[in-house]
């Protein structure tokens, strides 16, 4: 190793010569470019993808009428994206979908709730009487087995809401019974994450899997899912000038959903709606949202 004053291989170069050594051929080591300084780091470009976020079914079917199954990827997500979509969706599906449930049974000519029945009859959901927006998901449902001929009449009352609520027993004056309420229409939801690719490129797919009790589908599940949080989120969240602003509130849009769920002709439809404000939504919701206001549903 040669040591000694000046601008790195010269000086090295001179000392050599001076000592009167002949070198066939050198290796620079110096651990720093010769003029004493250290060369700045090349800054690290993280590419984006450029393919499109979007929903995929891979496997969808019907173990029963009270179970149906659906498992779907979403892909190409960046690195911890996937965890965040994957938890929120999670909580939406269980516990905030509606779904609808009997809540309140009335029995003719019964005095009470532990009663036996009889009559010679078996008694299943295909003998209830229904108006033509409710379907009953399994008609099979037994309700009562009647061991001898009596008058069975029963008026029930059914409710859409959502989650689990235990009816309290207090008042039966008007002699009907409470019951309660599983408005849970998704009956389990699980996820896995894969990673792929490398280094600033690395990616992450999602695999979601939803079963349903029948009601509704494991895609319309999603669907509707997908869509609560964009309800969360108010048009004075996204920025807008006081002009667009108002003249959506007069449309009655308060949230992104009820903005996405207009079309561009529905927009300018509104008064005082012009071609400009139009544009500085669309700019808006591309600048926050990677979301194509004209493409107003989810696909699959």
């Amino acid at each position: 190793m040669v040591k000694g004053a000046g601008s790195g291989r010269d000086a090295a170069l001179r000392a050599i010569a001076k000592s009167g050594v002949r070198l066939s051929c050198i290796r620079d080591v110096t651990p720093m470019p010769h003029n004493g300084c250290r060369p700045p780091k090349k800054r690290q470009e993280v590419a984006g993808s450029t393919q499109t976020l979007k929903w995929k079914c891979v496997e969808s079917r019907v173990d029963s009428k009270r179970l149906y199954y659906g498992r779907f990827i979403l892909s190409p997500l960046r690195k911890g994206q996937a965890d965040t979509v994957s938890i929120a969706l999670r909580r939406a599906l269980l516990g905030e979908i509606e779904g609808t449930c009997i809540t309140r049974a009335k029995f003719g000519s019964v005095p009470h709730e532990y009663s036996t029945i009889a009559g010679p009859r078996y008694i299943t959901a295909q003998d209830i009487i229904l108006p033509p927006s409710v379907e009953i998901v399994d008609t099979a449902q037994p309700i009562a087995n009647l061991t001898e001929p009596i008058d069975f009449c029963i008026d029930l009352q059914i409710k859409r809401d959502r989650g689990y609520q235990t009816e309290l027993r207090k008042n039966y004056q008007d002699g009907s019974y409470p019951i309660d309420v599983v408005s849970m229409p998704v009956r389990n939801v699980n996820y896995s994450i894969f990673s792929c690719g490398n280094g600033n490129e690395k990616q992450e797919i999602l695999f979601l899997e939803i079963w349903t009790n029948g009601s509704l589908t494991p895609k319309e599940a999603l669907y509707e899912a997908s869509r609560i949080p964009l309800n969360c989120i108010f048009i004075d969240q996204l920025e807008l000038t006081s002009r667009t602003y108002n003249c959506l509130k007069r449309a009655n849009i308060h949230t992104l959903l009820d903005l996405l769920s207009k079309t561009e002709e529905d927009l300018l439809r509104i008064d005082s709606f012009r071609m400009e404000d139009r544009k500085h939504i669309w700019d808006t919701l591309e600048k926050h949202l990677p979301i194509d206001l004209l493409k107003n549903k989810l696909s699959f």
